[in-house]
């Protein structure tokens, strides 16, 4: 790998963008993709850049066959990141999950009572309010939000601050009553329809979870939905 490549994955890595180095497996050049922009040896035709970013999209490296060339196409996206509002039994269950399926996560709560090692092993935990906690860790468009405390002072300046950014998936505990109430309080806050909309309430898909653990597994595969694109997609 040239030096100048190497620096650009690096930059890459530490900015965390996704991105992925392609290499002619004719000539040995190099390129790497971004989201929006592409710098390397060589440039690519809409149908191969399509296909590259289409893997980047899966996390999912592989080798892609355009018109008689050969590209190996690595991915080198950041880990996807769940940030989970309110350190609540539904989190004792929801963070570990979601850690083996390949997300770093933070569990966030400024009550020290709830937000403890020994109630979250191996998980990290902001003890700042919820606002400050997301202004910090910048959402983008690989992170899933998710409240549960059930507190408006604590869920509101989360969700507020997430439907702010590109995250991918922002989700909230609660029933439909509770959401109708909810979309009041943050229309008086400035957030208009289209925004509210986003918001994933009651959380998690419809499989009649009533545990912990169960509801867990809805809010997982919702998460999971949001990102692939569910069945549809796969069947493409």
């Amino acid at each position: 790998m040239k030096r100048r490549m190497l620096e650009a994955v690096r930059r890459a890595q530490a900015d965390k963008r996704p991105a992925a180095l392609v290499t002619d497996l004719t000539t040995g050049l190099q390129s790497l993709v971004h989201e929006d922009a592409v710098e390397g040896d060589f440039g690519f035709e809409d149908e191969l850049l399509e296909q590259v970013r289409a893997l980047m999209r899966a996390d999912r490296s592989g080798t892609i066959d355009f018109y008689d060339v050969g590209y190996f196409v690595q991915v080198l996206n950041p880990p996807l990141r769940l940030i989970v509002i309110g350190a609540v039994h539904i989190a004792q269950a929801l963070a570990p999950m979601a850690a083996l399926a390949g997300y770093d996560v933070t569990v966030v709560d400024p009550r020290r009572a709830f937000a403890t090692d020994a109630r979250f092993p191996s998980i990290a935990l902001n003890g700042e309010w919820p606002d400050d906690a997301l202004a910090a860790l910048t959402p983008d468009r690989r992170t899933a939000v998710v409240t549960l405390t059930h507190d408006p002072k604590l869920d509101d300046p989360a969700l507020i601050q997430a439907l702010a950014s590109p995250a991918f998936y922002v989700g909230a505990l609660g029933s439909r009553k509770t959401h109708a109430k909810r979309k009041d309080r943050l229309a008086e806050s400035g957030v208009n329809d289209a925004a509210f909309a986003r918001i994933k309430g009651p959380v998690g898909l419809d499989i009649g979870a009533v545990t912990p653990a169960e509801i867990a597994v809805s809010i997982l595969a919702e998460m999971t939905m949001a990102l692939r694109g569910g069945p549809k997609a796969k069947r493409d």
